[in-house]
């Protein structure tokens, strides 16, 4: 499988994965708090990639560990925290479109800060799964409105250490491997997590609280396989790919998300599955040019020989 099945793979596989873990996150706040469920997803996913990854992270230099540490804040140990509270507040598919901001926050800090050019291709396929997503919030907004949209600041919050995240990893860590990549962000992340949840009052809780009890598997799913897991696939997508379409994979995510939502008695319409379809075309969009290109290059050296 060459690189451009790969990373169409790893888009569709983190989409089903990333796009459960809001149903996920929704079923373990009944148990726990936002900041008792973003310390345990944190310090979880951090001891799974200790068990796997611990002895890669002996290929770290000292001067990547400024990034990876920057890396580590914007997007393990912040976001965690900031979805589940967004959560408390918002529907799991409502929660997943905004999160479909983060493409036009990864090309907007690429260009500001890291130097980044796109083409306008690029642009216009992102701003078009923004048109897509701009449908579902709006279709959101006309059938949910008891709900406070002022709590979709926090997701746009992650959307942005995303951003920084995936420019980080293309331009300064793209040397190193996923499992390093990931395992040492969340090694910067699980102290300060540890110490939270010390001080949220879950060791006096878990032992009689049966609701706790009930709602840790999705926790442990949660952090097992919507971070750990997840978080290596998408630091491998981000190898092989442009940081725009690595990016893209949160405009497929609300599908999926939207979806369980809708299993769980979320309301879902018409207007929905159309915006669903028209972020799919953009995604292409953002593609499109650098396949024509590939075919091109790979044309070239066949006629060569």
């Amino acid at each position: 499988m060459g690189d451009y099945q790969k990373k169409w793979f790893y888009l569709i596989l983190l989409s089903l994965i990333w796009g459960s873990s809001f149903i996920l996150i929704k079923k373990a706040l009944v148990g726990f708090s936002p900041i008792q469920l973003g310390g345990l997803r944190i310090i979880f996913a951090s001891l799974t990639l200790f068990a796997f990854g611990f002895r890669s992270m002996s290929k770290i230099q000292r001067a990547d560990w400024k990034w990876l540490f920057i890396a580590g804040l914007t997007s393990s140990f912040f976001p965690p925290f900031l979805f589940a509270i967004a959560q408390t507040e918002l529907d799991s598919g409502i929660t997943s479109i905004f999160n479909s901001t983060v493409p036009l926050m990864t090309t907007l800090v690429g260009i500001a800060l890291f130097g980044a050019i796109i083409t306008g291709r690029q642009v216009l396929g992102v701003f078009i799964g923004l048109i897509g997503t701009a449908v579902l919030i709006l279709t959101g907004m006309e059938f949910t409105p008891d709900q406070n949209y002022w709590y979709a600041v926090f997701i746009f919050l992650s959307a942005l250490g995303y951003a920084f995240n995936i420019n980080i990893i293309k331009r300064h860590l793209a040397h190193l491997g996923p499992l390093t990549i990931t395992t040492a962000s969340f090694g910067v992340a699980f102290i300060p997590a540890v110490i939270i949840v010390i001080f949220s009052g879950f060791f006096g809780e878990i032992l009689h609280n049966v609701e706790m009890h009930n709602t840790i598997w999705y926790v442990l799913a949660l952090a097992v396989l919507g971070t750990a897991w997840a978080n290596i696939l998408f630091n491998r997508l981000i190898h092989i790919s442009s940081p725009v379409f690595a990016a893209s994979v949160t405009y497929t995510i609300p599908l999926v998300a939207v979806l369980w939502g809708f299993w769980d008695g979320e309301s879902i319409t018409l207007y929905q599955l159309l915006g669903g379809g028209i972020i799919l075309f953009g995604v292409w969009l953002v593609n499109k040019k650098k396949r024509n290109k590939a075919r091109t290059v790979t044309k070239e050296r066949s006629n060569s020989l």
